[in-house]
């Protein structure tokens, strides 16, 4: 799942007329760089929630397809989650996740699964991270709920969000900063850690971090240093830096 959601305030005023995910770095739209990440590590089904100019960002997943030379093999499926149409609102990283799952899992039943899926942000760039199927099996034997990336913090967050701690710790040293890039399991935002109906019918807003705080203290979130190139492109001044 990728969270295109957000109104990006602090990126005006150019998300006054452009969503985040299309922005470009390097000549290329801030989604198309995970779709192309997702793609090579053969994610062949995506799922895009929208709410802040939700016809662009549709428009813009929809202007990316895998090449048929470079992935011969993948199935490819680009789905979208319309929180703004749906609720007039988007519904903060927990809310949308749960509105999206019967996208993400369609052929599941109702109760929750041990389906694994990835979430990233779309306004952060790391053009090496590496959404590759070892990951997934390591983390599917794990027995954990979620397992998130961290990184270095940037100067605009220098007191970081977690520590770790043999897993993810909220009171550990050092704190480094969530790079909103995870792998999650479908059990996590069902009951007891989340108590939001499958599909959030009603379009409840909740924060990821109510819904990892009790898993993080029973000890079930993993965490894993990022070393590589990591930007959260959330400012014009940042956006430009990147070229």
């Amino acid at each position: 799942m990728v969270l295109c959601a957000g109104r990006g305030e602090r990126m005006r005023p150019f998300t006054d007329s452009c969503p985040k995910p299309a922005l470009a770095v390097r000549g290329k739209p801030l989604l198309h760089w995970h779709l192309d990440a997702l793609a090579r590590a053969g994610v062949g089904r995506v799922v895009c929630n929208t709410a802040w100019l939700a016809e662009q960002v549709v428009q813009c997943a929809l202007q990316y397809a895998p090449g048929a030379i470079t992935f011969p093999y993948l199935d490819w499926d680009v789905v979208f989650s319309h929180e703004g149409r749906d609720f007039g609102t988007a519904l903060e990283t927990a809310g949308g996740i749960c509105r999206a799952m019967p996208l993400l899992f369609p052929h599941a039943q109702d109760g929750p699964d041990d389906g694994i899926f990835w979430v990233l942000a779309a306004d952060v760039f790391a053009p090496g991270f590496a959404f590759a199927p070892d990951i997934v099996d390591h983390f599917a034997h794990s027995g954990l709920l979620a397992h998130l990336w961290l990184v270095p913090n940037p100067a605009h967050h220098p007191d970081g969000d977690f520590g770790i701690d043999g897993c993810l710790a909220t009171h550990a040293s050092p704190r480094y900063t969530y790079s909103s890039l995870g792998l999650y399991r479908r059990a996590l935002f069902a009951p007891p850690w989340c108590d939001i109906p499958l599909g959030n019918p009603d379009g409840i807003t909740r924060r990821l971090a109510d819904v990892l705080r009790p898993a993080i203290e029973a000890g079930s979130i993993g965490a894993t240093l990022y070393p590589g190139v990591w930007h959260d492109v959330g400012t014009p001044q940042r956006l430009a830096a990147l070229g």
